[in-house]
């Protein structure tokens, strides 16, 4: 409500420079999905807020809603600061992935418990993350991560039957324009998709975010699937992913 303050739980998605001081914080929160926030004096050196609210931080927040777009942080505790990642580089590369799909899939003020519940999960499971992906975007725990979030967002890929015409195999290929995946002979000018991509997929949608995993050339088509579908249902390409394409 305009004018009044509120407490929720909020992970810090993107922090951006405002004046000489202050940042633009995008957080996710419990209470109101996604808002966007300033951080007052958070780069001066004795600023109240310090290192409590850097991306990847699971916090508690006092936020301010004024007549504008962006609230105030008026008050601010961490609840796990997720030192881990961001200290490590290739939990820190995997973890920026997973925060800018959420920013640019869950973009409304709108409560989403399920979401909400996914990204903090996502982290916790990057402060334990010790295996290496041979490029952190092919990791087992990102993939996993995004494909939940298309899930959540009504975009999940339909795996289990051609999504052109029904038929139940073989499975060749993946049409984002069709929604998933195709058969042979309605697979033309789609992209290549075995069944080990497809197995792969299904079986990090059936796992904890925890218990990812997949194989390396199932890690490839997987990506490919996220990669196009975020393009074709939203108009988007990662820039974390951009190195890739």
């Amino acid at each position: 409500m305009a004018g009044r303050g509120y407490k929720t739980e909020a992970v810090v998605l993107r922090s951006l420079r405002f004046g000489e001081a202050d940042r633009v914080l995008h957080l996710y929160t419990l209470e109101r999905g996604r808002v966007g926030a300033v951080a007052k004096g958070i780069r001066r050196t004795k600023s109240r807020f310090g290192a409590r609210l850097e991306p990847l931080s699971h916090a508690e927040v006092m936020l301010h809603q004024g007549s504008g777009e962006l609230g105030t942080v008026t008050g601010a505790s961490l609840l796990r600061p997720h030192h881990e990642a961001r200290e490590d580089p290739y939990r820190l590369a995997v973890g920026l992935v997973g925060l800018e799909a959420m920013l640019r899939l869950f973009v409304e003020q709108e409560r989403n418990p399920k979401a909400f519940e996914a990204l903090t999960r996502f982290l916790d499971a990057l402060d334990r993350l010790d295996g290496q992906a041979p490029e952190p975007p092919l990791d087992p725990l990102v993939l996993s991560f995004q494909l939940k979030l298309l899930w959540l967002s009504g975009y999940l890929p339909h795996l289990t039957s051609c999504a052109e015409c029904g038929a139940e195999g073989p499975l060749v290929g993946y049409s984002p324009q069709a929604g998933g995946a195709v058969c042979e002979r309605c697979g033309g000018g789609s992209l290549p998709l075995s069944s080990e991509g497809i197995a792969g997929i299904e079986g990090l949608l059936g796992a904890p975010l925890a218990d990812a995993a997949i194989s390396k050339r199932a890690a490839r088509e997987a990506l490919r699937v996220i990669t196009s579908s975020y393009e074709y249902h939203g108009g988007f390409r990662l820039r974390t992913l951009a190195a890739r394409a």
